[in-house]
């Protein structure tokens, strides 16, 4: 099993030297990736491309890109690109987004992202498998008149979602590499997300995926202070049905029931339990939310227990 981190819950507050820095402490704590997520702010591929071009050694990922709003074509030149820059490091993460955010920022409709999200991947898989494609859906076309390769974008780029819901799993097991599941507990992992992409999987001809789980957590001292922040930065994701049932799958009533925040030893277990859940990598987020010592405190227990995966 791999161990990653996120590299900030403030990344609107974070200039790209600042990004590297970071990405360069996760290194040296030991750290197998750093993942970066997609708003209206950095345009997260090539924020990846350049940290891992500045950070040997270090697998970068975006986690993830809504699918509405953006196209096929342009999404392979982005990923192509960063695995080219960084050496076949690079991983992308796609994503349904919410009603919400399209609607109000792209000022389209948020409709059929299901099928939205399989001509998506259908098209987006020939892409990068071939480096053509001549795919006409009902949701969208993606043909190239032109080559859509970059040399050195190898190995393949890895295809993974950030799926909970029995649809969205069903669809990411036929076609692309793993799922990306925030805020669902090592219950939620085991009984519903790993057996329903996997079944998926297997129906489709196509290898076990890879379940890459995002965790809040914290290692600290101060487990009622931090546990507090935990609640404010997380309580934006129970406004989202799929959120609010994939919390509820794991056991818990709120968001912050899922962060693991606690001691080494209690941090340590938790990982256990998930990777006893069915999760290939865990990636630790909001490591921040109890102040810079606990962050560098969390990343290097999290270093250590990555060693220990290596060993």
């Amino acid at each position: 099993m791999t161990i990653g981190v996120t590299l900030s819950s403030n990344a609107h507050q974070t200039t790209i030297d600042q990004w590297v820095r970071l990405a360069g402490e996760a290194r040296e704590a030991g750290l197998h990736s750093t993942w970066f997520g997609q708003t209206f702010g950095y345009d997260s591929p090539l924020l990846a491309a350049i940290v891992g071009r500045e950070v040997p050694g270090l697998q970068v990922g975006t986690a993830a890109l809504p699918v509405f709003g953006r196209h096929p074509l342009l999404v392979n030149s982005q990923a192509q690109t960063a695995q080219a820059a960084t050496a076949g490091r690079y991983h992308l993460g796609l994503a349904l987004g919410t009603q919400q955010l399209t609607e109000a920022g792209f000022g389209i409709p948020y409709e059929r992202p299901i099928a939205l999200l399989r001509e998506f991947l259908t098209a987006l898989r020939q892409l990068l498998e071939t480096g053509s494609a001549d795919f006409r859906g009902e949701l969208l076309t993606a043909t190239t008149p032109l080559p859509a390769v970059v040399p050195g974008a190898e190995p393949q780029v890895p295809l993974l979602v950030a799926a909970m819901g029995p649809q969205a799993l069903r669809v990411s097991g036929e076609l692309a590499d793993g799922v990306l599941p925030l805020l669902a507990g090592p219950r939620a992992l085991a009984e519903h997300i790993v057996p329903a992409v996997t079944a998926a999987a297997e129906a489709a001809g196509r290898p076990a995926p890879r379940i890459v789980a995002f965790v809040p957590g914290v290692v600290t001292a101060d487990v009622e202070a931090v546990r507090d922040a935990a609640t404010e930065a997380l309580a934006f994701y129970e406004q989202f049905p799929s959120y609010q049932r994939v919390i509820g799958l794991s056991g818990g009533r709120r968001a912050a029931d899922l962060a693991v925040i606690g001691d080494e030893e209690t941090v340590a277990a938790e990982v256990r339990r998930y990777r006893e859940g069915g999760a290939t990598e865990v990636v630790f987020t909001a490591t921040d939310l109890g102040g810079e010592a606990d962050r560098r405190r969390t990343w290097k227990l999290l270093g250590e227990l990555a060693g220990s995966a290596d060993g």
